[in-house]
This record gives C-alpha cells, structure tokens and sequence, in this order.
C-alpha cells in the first residue's frame, strides 16, 4: 500500500474518534463491531507429498480482520483493519500485508443518504452490478467512492454511485483499474399510485445503468498468415492490434410481483461489447435473464428458478482473470443447491460467466403430524434438482490472430438457446424426522453429474464427466437438556476422477459453551493406491458469550470452496488451525 493511503487511513481513524469525543458522546451513539482471526501451522506429510519446499518454507499462515462501527442519530462512521500474515493456503498472495483498506462515513437526512468511502452495493439481483465481500472466499470488490440514495416521494427510490473496485491493497491509478458508474430506480407502484394501496397483489419495477471506463491497453498479435476479414487484407506477418473500448454500458430492467403466499421475480440484463481476457476479447454483447417463482403455505414450500447467460463477464479491468475472480462488477446468481455435508459438496458448481444454462427447483413438504408416515413430530422431505447447461453457439471463423476469436463477435446464439453439453446436474432427497424427545434422524440421498473439465478447466467438452451417488446419515442423541452427541456417516460411489469416499463424524455438544469432534473423509477407492489417504480431523470449541474459540488438528484435501457460485480452490494441507471469532 502507497504512503497516501496509509496517511489517509490514518487521519480517518485518527480524525473521527477525536471529533466524536471532542463533542461529547450523544446519549443514541452507540459503537458496535467483530473481530475475526484464523491462524494455520502447517506441517510436512509425506503422504500428500508436502515439504517445506512446496509450503514455499511457509509454516505459519494467518488472515484476520477487526470492523468498528460507530453510529449517533443519522450519522454513520466505520472501519475494518486486515492482517494477512502470512495469507493461508488457497488465498491470493497479493492480499499479503497489513492496513485498513475499508473504510466508510454516511450521513442521513430526511430522504436522502450519503456514504463516502468504501461500500457495498448491489442492484437487483445483481446482474450489472453487486459489490460484495466473503472472508472464506478471499473475496472483495468493495467500492471506493461516493453512494447516494433519494426518496423523492413514497414509493420511489433512486440510487447514484461513482468509483474504484478493491484490488488487494492497490492504491487507485488510471491503467490499474477503471472507474464504474451506476444508477438504479426502484418503484413500488402500490406505494406510489392510490388507488394500489390495499390491492392484495404487490408490484415493483425496477431499472439500472453501470457504465465502467478504463484505460484499456493496447493489445498486439503478430498474424501469421494472410486473412480478408471487414474487407480489410491482413498480409503475411502483420501486426494485429484490437481497437478496445475505452467505456462499456450495461443496462437491466426488473419487475416483482407477489400475492399471498406467491412471489415472482424477473430481471433481464445486457451489456456493451466488452472484449476480455474470461471472453478471449471477442466483441460480442452479452445479455442475462434470471427469474424466480415461489409459493409457500403452512407445511408446503416450492421454489423454482432460471438463468440464461451470454457473454457476461464484466469486470473494471478487462485483463483479469484468476480464482477466486476479482474485480466483478456484476454478479451472476447462482442457481445450484450449497449442500452442508462434505462428500456432497466435494463436486461443487461454478457459475459459468460465457454461456449457461441454468435451471432449479425445490420443494419443501412437511408430513402431519401424528400420522403413520409423519410420526409424532412430522417429517419434513426436501427434494432439490438443479441443472446447469451449454447454451447453443454458431462459432464464426477465426480472427487474424491464428486459432483465436480475439477481435471478433466470436459466434452467434439464439436467446434463450439450450445446448446439449451437461455442465452439472444435482438431484438430492432429504428427509428430516424427530422420532421421540431424544432422537432425531436425517437421511440424505444425492445424485450428481459434475463436468470436470468445464467446471475447472474451461475446456468445453464432455471428457471427464464425474458421476457420483451419495448416501447421508445424520444422527442426534440428545443426552440431558445440555449435551448431546452427533454422528454423521456418508459414502460417495463414483468410477470417475478420484473413485469412492467414506466419511464419518462425531460430534459432542455441552451447550452452549462447548464441542468436540472426531471427523475422517477415506478415498479408499482412489485408483492410484498411494492416493487411498485418510483424511482425518480432530476439533474442539469454546463459547464464551459472544467470544468463540476453535481449534483443529488434520488434513485437509484439495479442492474447489464455492459459495453463490463464486469459487477459491484449496489446496492440500495438514497442520493446526486456530479460529477465534468475537462481537460487541
């Protein structure tokens, strides 16, 4: 971080206490915040083939961030120091130092709200614009600027913002990263017309502008053969370079609709031609419809949702790439079910920014109660089918560029086309029963279709499809008001990629101050004998009001972290990892 911006941290942390207790503290200020620090100690195994040359002679790794947050009346003021000392396996090196890169004060007066700073925004569902930050991610792209809202009248509410996206600890400078603008309406028409105000069925319509500018590079290929392409004759050995925009658009328009226990969401979403390094700088627009349709009543709950997605990466510096990505703009929901227990969240999906598919439904029933099928209690079932597609592509010839798209509209598509390559599919049967006051059962049933080399390659092709069933069982015994005692038991089948998995934990509760667990995850049916590891876990924890402390000793396999379709890939690891979480 550049001396300015650590000057400026400073003076902030520095300047706002000092105003606050130089006026004397109000009787409504209060201050509030939470603290987080994750610490590892790795250690050599030989059976995962980790030295300290491949740690990188790094044995001890720790991410941690304290928030403050001071209100009084209609002001707002708050900050959050980060410590990467060093990142933890699986983080982003870049994020590797100390500071306060977030930062914020707002002010409220009547309708009108102002934040100058760092913040987060999203509009809509996300589609062109959502910033937003997950710790076990290593995933930040807060905004730098000015935020503002108004509420002309009842009903209407407007949103203004200007800024830079968070990139690791990189101070600001036009190359770096480009600017984003945005703008959002939202209007409740029963709020805003009369004669709506008791109408059992509520409306609300919406709309967004986000335009980024960036001073883009200029991009050179030398062409190695000749090409007539826009009538322009590219000789033998010329110098290709792409004419990149400078600012590129995006505009969404949404509607909700709800009544009783009905509820319909919808947003469509385009952007400008935007030629970057996740599209392979094709110049095509990009375009997204998500929906949703929900209904709910006692004891019955169904939900369903779709995606369709073109070309709709969108980020403030068209040069990135990486994973965990950074510097999204916009967000594209994810539509896969995040599964809680570990063999069945081995194979997680990633949202697929060039072209998907994507389709789920749930349906949440609760059997009666004193019924020969619900038991005395009832018994909840879950049954979720996600579904996650190619869309169709028509790829049109190659650029200059010899076996690339670069500097072309890359391929055509019909709106709303579905293809016939499978990215994932996931059905998965729950059923939850309390069967007396002691016990309490869950059996789980999954079954998951899971494309290898799409899904973490980006090589389009059905090669390495990973199919898997996967059986759970989780049992609680409730031993006295205060203790009780878990057991997870799960089995993963697959011929594909790293064959069957057993896992088993065992988890003791004294609530609500302690627990212990003993966790092991086998890959007995890897097919490279020598890869048929253990990976075993040892736990405890300790609540103290709002102070809780964990400590784990284990293995850790490799593999991919999602959350929303965001994805960090973690690396193989053993050793001693400490968690220390508190509020106030």
């Amino acid at each position: 971080m550049k001396k300015t911006a650590i000057v400026l941290s400073f003076l902030f942390a520095l300047i706002i206490p000092s105003f606050i207790f130089s006026q004397g503290i109000p009787d409504n200020a209060k201050v509030t915040g939470n603290v987080q620090i994750d610490a590892q100690y790795y250690t050599e195994d030989t059976k995962l083939g980790i030295t300290d040359s491949t740690l990188n002679y790094r044995k001890f790794g720790m991410n941690g961030f304290a928030n403050l947050l001071y209100t009084a009346g209609n002001f707002t003021a708050g900050m959050r120091m980060e410590a990467f000392l060093n990142p933890m396996l699986g983080f982003d090196q870049r994020f590797e130092g100390v500071g306060i890169p977030y930062w914020f004060a707002g002010y409220k007066t009547g309708t009108f709200q102002l934040t100058a700073g760092h913040f987060y925004e999203q509009f809509g569902s996300g589609l062109i614009l959502r910033s937003w930050e997950n710790w076990m991610l290593g995933y930040d792209n807060s905004i730098y600027g000015l935020n503002a809202g108004f509420s002309p009248v009842s009903g209407i509410t407007l949103k203004g913002l200007v800024g830079v996206q968070r990139y690791f600890w990189q101070p600001y400078e036009e190359g770096n990263r480009g600017i984003v603008k945005g703008f959002d309406g939202e209007f409740d028409l029963n709020q805003i017309f009369p004669a709506l105000t008791d109408a059992s069925t509520r409306i609300s319509l919406g709309g967004s502008f986000v335009s980024k500018y960036e001073k883009v590079p200029t991009l050179s290929y030398v062409i190695d053969s000749a090409y007539l392409i826009d009538s322009i004759n590219w000789n033998q050995q010329s110098t290709y370079e792409m004419n990149l925009p400078y600012n590129v658009g995006s505009w969404a328009a949404r509607a909700n609709l709800s009544n009783g226990g009905f509820n319909f969401y919808a947003e469509y979403a385009e952007k400008a031609n935007d030629p970057n390094a996740t599209n392979n700088y094709i110049f095509r627009k990009g375009s997204a419809l998500y929906s949703s349709l929900s209904y709910s009543t006692k004891g019955l709950g169904i939900f369903l949702s779709t995606k369709w997605i073109d070309n709709m990466s969108y980020k403030s510096k068209l040069t990135e790439s990486g994973n965990p990505p950074m510097l999204d703009i916009n967000y594209l929901p994810a539509i896969s079910k995040e599964h809680t227990y570990s063999l069945a969240s081995l194979y997680p999906y990633a949202t697929q920014p060039n072209g998907e598919f994507g389709f789920q439904g749930q349906i949440d029933y609760k059997l009666p109660k004193e019924t020969l099928i619900g038991g005395k209690y009832g018994t909840l079932l879950t049954v979720n089918y996600s579904l996650a597609k190619s869309i169709e592509k028509d790829t049109l010839p190659d650029s200059p560029i010899t076996g690339s798209l670069a500097g072309t509209q890359g391929y055509e598509t019909r709106f709303l086309s579905v293809g016939d390559l499978t990215y994932y599919r996931d059905l998965s049967v729950l059923a939850e029963r309390k069967i007396n006051s002691k016990w309490k059962l869950l059996l789980g049933y999954y079954n998951q279709r899971y494309n290898k080399n799409v899904i973490e390659d980006n090589i389009y092709n059905d090669d390495h499809i990973v199919k898997t069933n996967i059986a759970v069982l989780d049992l609680t015994y409730k031993i006295t008001r205060k203790n009780s005692l878990r057991m997870e038991l799960q089995g993963l089948w697959s011929k594909e990629d790293k064959g069957d998995w057993g896992a088993l934990l065992v988890e003791y509760n004294v609530s609500p101050k302690w627990f212990f667990s003993l966790q092991d995850e086998y890959n007995y049916g890897n097919p490279a004998q020598e890869m048929q590891i253990h990976y075993f876990n040892m736990a405890f924890g300790y609540t103290q009001n709002t102070t809780r402390f964990s400590v784990r000793y284990g293995r850790q396999r490799e593999g991919l972290v999602c959350i929303g379709g965001v994805c960090r890939y973690v690396p193989a690891s053993t050793g001693l990892t400490l968690t220390i979480t508190s509020s106030f």
